[in-house]
């Protein structure tokens, strides 16, 4: 399975919040330029964050990005999960209905097999939260995209 570049750009943005501490805050433009990404597509993934409750976002002089929760406490199954979504969402690896439907679907076991693996994906994603997955060495690398961004 292939995650989708939004949801590959809003596990990059969580990870970089969250070593930012708990005091560190960060600006959506800062992290499209630390992420190498356009503005208008940050802002997406930030808003989809935000509505998700994983990432505040508070406006103004005082204002910033953290993250919503500590890092240790967010999964990234969960995250994944949410914003890719699944077969009880509508959404599955393959399309065998839609516009030109498969016309194996009326006895096809694949369709069953690959919502399957689509939930063991899910579920080998769920034990690992935002902390694990920007712990050391990938920690360095992070914070090497630039200084605390504050502006």
């Amino acid at each position: 399975m292939q995650l989708t570049g939004f949801t590959d750009l809003a596990l990059r943005i969580l990870m970089r919040l969250a070593v930012l501490g708990e005091d560190g805050t960060a600006t959506t433009g800062a992290l499209a330029e630390q992420l190498n990404v356009s503005y208008a597509h940050a802002t997406k993934v930030v808003t989809a964050l935000s509505g998700l409750g994983v990432v505040d976002a508070r406006r103004g002089r005082n204002g910033g990005l953290r993250l919503a929760e500590d890092a240790g406490a967010i999964s990234i199954g969960s995250v994944v999960r949410r914003l890719e979504g699944g077969p009880e969402q509508g959404r599955e690896v393959v399309e065998c209905e839609g516009a030109n439907p498969c016309p194996l679907r009326a006895g096809c076991r694949l369709r069953g097999a690959l919502r399957v693996a689509q939930e063991a994906f899910f579920a080998a994603l769920d034990p690992l939260t935002v902390a694990d997955v920007s712990a050391a060495p990938t920690q360095s690398l992070l914070l090497s995209l630039g200084p605390r961004p504050q502006d």
